[in-house]
């Protein structure tokens, strides 16, 4: 059995499902699990959307889909009451996940990613393990700007503000901002430079309410949208909680 981390389930013919699920391994996987919406002894709620499981299934040669036999429950985003806070938060991670990860391509330090807010996010948190997911996955897909200095002239931002722009990589300094960009603090800088350098159960231990570093989760959750070319619907119930 392999470690995974349930994606999305869809219904086919009368109790079979088809399942992504992101493994450690081997990447995101689909397969189908027979009869999953009878059998509680091999699948029971170990198919809700980021369960952490041990999967046990069997790929064929010149099949698409594997044959997913069973899931253990490791840890369940259900064990704890879930408000519609944390389903906005559990869903914005699966559809990043589905929408940037590539079929049968191993990426440990996401899955490492995924599990350590996950935690965060059974605990009751929202808006830091969110922030913190989206600006790691934006540097680890390889889309992270520098955050230093400016694109443009290469100055440093030290203690000054930087400035972006939805439709552009990059942050500048106010030189060079465009009137339409939103500013960056160098309070959010420093918390960027912090997450980049420490874990999320470090920085848990402060208070994370939704209006700190709302800028620099902006910035991440925006460059996400534009490298996937598409709005993100779970960035849109994020934004919408109060």
């Amino acid at each position: 059995m392999i470690e995974a981390l349930i994606l999305r389930t869809w219904p086919i013919h009368e109790a079979d499902q088809i399942v992504s699920f992101f493994t450690r391994d081997q990447g995101k996987l689909k397969g189908v699990a027979k009869s999953a919406a009878k059998s509680r002894k091999r699948f029971g709620g170990a198919l809700e959307p980021m369960t952490y499981v041990l999967a046990s299934y069997v790929e064929k040669p010149r099949q698409e889909l594997v044959r997913l036999d069973a899931c253990e429950i490791v840890a369940s985003p259900l064990s704890e009451p879930v408000d519609y806070g944390r389903a906005a938060a559990l869903e914005f991670y699966v559809e990043v996940l589905e929408e940037t990860l590539q079929d049968h391509d191993p990426q440990d330090a996401v899955f490492r990613l995924t599990l350590a807010v996950l935690e965060q996010t059974r605990a009751g948190r929202i808006w830091l393990p969110v922030t913190y997911f989206g600006l790691w996955m934006v540097r680890l897909m390889g889309w992270m700007p520098e955050i230093v200095r400016c694109t443009a002239c290469g100055r440093a931002f030290g203690s000054e503000p930087a400035y972006f722009e939805a439709q552009h990589d990059g942050l500048v300094c106010v030189e060079h901002r465009h009137p339409a960009a939103r500013v960056l603090s160098a309070e959010s800088l420093g918390v960027a430079a912090r997450m980049f350098r420490e874990p999320v159960a470090a920085l848990a231990e402060e208070e994370w309410p939704r209006n700190r570093a709302a800028d620099l989760r902006r910035f991440a959750l925006q460059g996400l949208e534009r490298h996937l070319e598409r709005k993100l619907r779970s960035v849109q119930a994020l934004n919408q909680l109060s």
